[in-house]
């Protein structure tokens, strides 16, 4: 069954042949029509829900059926691999920050603290003045003013209306705070540098913390962090609160106030296909799966994961899916690999070639050539529907394989065969050379992988298809390309009543190195034909092969192998 179509029904040319149709194709839907008709014969026609889908050119992503990722897209440079990382480490990467001037509005205004005061109108005035140890403020034909524990950012309101009690209304009034005191603020525990620190009470913990270094990644915690005044705690804070939505407690700081960085707590990571690939500090003994899912954030590809452990002082490992993980309970120093698990239900199927249409086709895992064929609309007069192949990465790898095993057997043969007399060891001194510099090219031809899917009656084998298959549809030619060791290789207008000599002699005939009689035929889809008896089709290549003395070369037959599996690397079905 197929997904549904996206752009089939704007297709209106013929679409190739089925297994049992050789010449003419039925036609493609218009586009109004809701499902095609399969060819007589051939397939049972598709219900409309049961079309191709189409897709963009392009790298497939794991929802077409394309490569897993196993990190962010965002993020392509990330190191794969366990998380060593402590998730808050980079709050405290930047140094020590320079002692702020200007307070923020939530500041509340202490003993010391400046204030620039401006009034202008019907009288005028200007004066900076301290806030003195009652937290007051004198201001001249006005008197004292409290403003110790006002926030900074109501200093203007405050003012002007104290000023506005004494002079009428056409009098205008500005107030600012000019900068807060300097405290002598204690950060210690897990921190780099402990000790007392100077700032303004404006300032967060955060500025103390890094003034200190910052939490020490390996020791300290980012969970746990105590503010102590007078011997008594007076705020609690999160970082991973700070580091996940911005949220941080409004705490002035006071001169004497101490920083508790304590003792890092449980410890449990995350990687595979996650966003966040950290060490996250747990707040308790245990941490929920729920928790860890919500702070790696895994990828949509991700559906599994393995976890890793020590329970009880022996090794634990457990897999499940990313619901189950949701109810586990994680306890220190355990490892989570968020994975991807569940094979995709699609293959991503390209078409290159003499085609109309898409180029890339998306379909269930268990869709076939011929079902896929019947859907690739082409042009009967240019394609060659009998010459159609696949590409097929996976037989390119097996491809290489043996081709690379052979070439191993062939040097360890030039090697370390004896040669019982100096005449046969100076012509297997020269043979050696010649395919040791063979061999030296041939370990860089990457073979391609063709699958010859039709045989010679022009019917497709009904193969399944592979994620990553190209379907390669040739255009109709009217030449037969004669090569190999001939005189003149060239290709040659195709004519019914030629015979395999005609080509030959048309190519200038055998050249020195070239044996009577030993000829193959190339067919458009990759066929082979040793020693044919019927001259070529049009888009066929008829190679003459070389002659190979025996007496000379020592190793004719391992070579000549060689030769065809690195040079005419295919695969043929049967039908």
């Amino acid at each position: 069954m197929l997904l549904p179509a996206v752009a089939r029904a704007q297709v209106s040319a013929p679409s190739l042949p089925s297994r049992t149709t050789t010449s003419t194709a039925p036609a493609a839907p218009a586009p109004t029509t809701a499902a095609p008709s399969g060819p007589s014969g051939g397939i049972p026609a598709l219900n409309a829900g049961d079309m191709i889908s189409t897709s963009r050119a392009g790298s497939a992503t794991a929802a077409e059926g394309g490569p897993i990722a196993v990190g962010p897209i965002g993020e392509p440079g990330r190191r794969a691999g366990p998380a060593t990382v402590v998730f808050g480490a980079s709050l405290f990467t930047r140094g020590s920050p320079a002692a702020s001037d200007t307070p923020n509005p939530n500041y509340t205004i202490l003993p010391g603290d400046r204030v620039s005061i401006t009034v202008w109108g019907f009288v005028e005035a200007s004066v900076v003045t301290t806030v003195d140890v009652d937290g007051n403020i004198f201001i001249p034909q006005v008197g004292p003013v409290r403003v110790a524990g006002t926030r900074a950012g109501d200093i203007q309101r405050l003012v002007e209306s104290e000023v506005r009690r004494v002079y009428s209304q056409q009098v205008q009034v500005y107030a600012v705070l000019l900068s807060a005191g300097q405290v002598g603020v204690f950060v210690t525990g897990q921190v780099r540098t402990p000790g007392r620190h100077l700032g303004s009470a404006s300032e967060s913990v955060l500025d103390y913390l890094a003034r200190a270094g910052g939490v020490d990644p390996g020791r300290g915690s980012y969970r746990d962090i105590v503010v102590n005044r007078g011997g008594r705690p007076v705020a609690r804070i999160d970082l991973y609160r700070f580091l996940l939505s911005g949220e941080l407690p409004r705490i002035t700081l006071q001169q004497g106030d101490t920083i508790l960085v304590p003792a890092q707590g449980a410890m449990v990571g995350a990687d595979g296909a996650v966003r966040n690939n950290f060490l996250f500090e747990v707040t308790g003994r245990t941490m929920p799966g729920s928790e860890l899912i919500r702070l790696a954030a895994p990828l949509p590809s991700a559906t599994n994961a393995v976890i890793r452990g020590t329970r009880n002082s022996q090794p634990f490992s457990r897999y499940t899916t990313i619901r189950e993980l949701a109810g586990v309970q994680l306890m220190d120093q355990d490892v989570v690999t968020f994975i991807t698990d569940s094979p995709p239900a699609t293959v991503r199927v390209s078409v290159e070639g003499s085609r109309i249409g898409p180029s890339v086709l998306i379909a269930d895992r268990d869709t076939t050539l011929c079902t896929l064929l019947d859907y690739v609309a082409v042009d009967p007069i240019l394609a060659n529907t009998r010459g159609i192949f696949l590409l097929r990465p996976s037989v390119a790898a097996q491809q290489a394989r043996v081709i690379n095993e052979a070439m191993d057997r062939l040097e360890r043969q030039l090697f370390l065969t004896i040669s019982p007399t100096t005449g046969v060891a100076e012509v297997r001194a020269s043979e050696a050379q010649l395919v040791s510099s063979y061999i030296s090219r041939a370990r860089r031809t990457q073979p391609e992988g063709r699958l010859v899917v039709m045989d010679r009656g022009g019917r497709c084998a009904d193969v399944r298809l592979e994620d990553g298959d190209v379907i390669v549809i040739p255009e109709r030619v009217q030449t037969v390309l004669v090569s190999g060791e001939v005189t003149a290789p060239q290709a040659i207008i195709w004519r019914p009543n030629m015979t395999l000599q005609d080509y030959i002699r048309q190519a200038g005939g055998l050249a020195e190195r070239g044996g009577d009689n030993q000829l193959m035929i190339r067919r458009a889809s990759g066929e082979l034909i040793l020693e044919p008896t019927e001259p070529p089709q049009p888009g066929d290549e008829l190679i003459a092969l070389p002659r190979l003395d025996p007496k000379n070369f020592q190793l004719t037959r391992d070579l000549l192998n060689l030769i065809f599996q690195s040079a005419l690397s295919a695969r043929v079905f049967a039908n």
